[in-house]
């Protein structure tokens, strides 16, 4: 029996990884495409383009907890501006992160 549970508590998590996580990122995807390319997609006030190394390597130099925290509270400073969740509030913090790990990848 408890290598059962055991073999449970590793079994489920890795499986729900492996079933939402393609789910998730084609949600990104589509959230993105549809929301966040107006300005990421052409670079407009200083926002960074998906899979452009240049315009992510200054801001992955500070860690992905900086860049989260821009994505969801909002930025001013000399790279630009970006205002909380992009002016989409209707996106949770989870979907944030989601949309920012998906640009980060470069698609």
């Amino acid at each position: 029996m408890k290598i059962l549970q055991r073999f449970t508590r590793f079994l489920l998590p890795a499986a729900f990884v492996l079933i939402v996580s393609p789910c998730v990122l084609a949600d990104a995807k589509t959230e993105y495409e549809s929301k966040c390319s107006a300005c990421h997609g052409f670079g407009i006030a200083g926002a960074p383009k998906p899979g452009n190394t240049a315009d992510w390597q200054t801001r992955m130099a500070k860690g992905m907890e900086v860049i989260y925290s821009n994505a969801i509270n909002g930025f001013t400073g000399n790279t630009g501006i970006m205002p909380p969740k992009g002016g989409f509030t209707d996106l949770s913090d989870d979907q944030i992160k989601a949309i920012v790990d998906y640009m980060v990848g470069g698609r």
